[in-house]
């Protein structure tokens, strides 16, 4: 498990933005859209700072469900500084789970994959990216693969940062 948390923790690392206001979001949430789509992923995909949703969309065989579980996977994130899978295996491994262990709710914060930080160079996470409808490391990676190729970075997978 900790290779898995060096791994999700480089991905953070290589995934910085130097910049991300809303025509950014718009971008990147168009270019998710786009491979989610593609894939026929059943998802809804949610780019939001801590104030304001700046992107949404819903593809088809998604439900009202992943729109409760991106907000939940969203708020852990930005609570976290850090993506909702990376937040989770961190607590596997202590033998902890959100609730009374972090005195959070369960009904507003999940640990589990799918909210990635959108984070700034000199500045720190200024939004969050989500993605609901897969299971939680196809979520997770579903952005990242869309980071990546937003980013100009090679290699980032998980598998590939597992495998090496």
């Amino acid at each position: 498990m900790t290779n898995l948390i060096s791994a999700l923790e480089q991905q953070e690392r290589a995934l910085v933005f130097s910049g991300f206001d809303e025509e950014a979001a718009y971008r990147l949430g168009t270019a998710l859209r786009e491979l989610a789509a593609a894939e026929r992923a059943p998802v809804v995909i949610d780019i939001r700072t801590a104030n304001r949703r700046l992107y949404f969309a819903a593809l088809p065989g998604s439900a009202p469900d992943n729109d409760e579980w991106a907000r939940r996977k969203g708020n852990m994130t930005l609570r976290k500084q850090c993506s909702s899978l990376l937040c989770g295996e961190r607590l596997a491994v202590k033998g902890k789970e959100v609730g009374p262990d972090m005195g959070l709710d369960p009904l507003d914060y999940a640990a589990h994959g799918g909210s990635f930080p959108v984070r700034v160079g000199g500045v720190g996470v200024v939004a969050v990216i989500t993605v609901s409808g897969l299971p939680a490391r196809d979520d997770h990676e579903l952005i990242v693969r869309a980071l990546a190729s937003h980013l100009e970075v090679q290699n980032i997978g998980l598998d590939t940062l597992l495998a090496g």
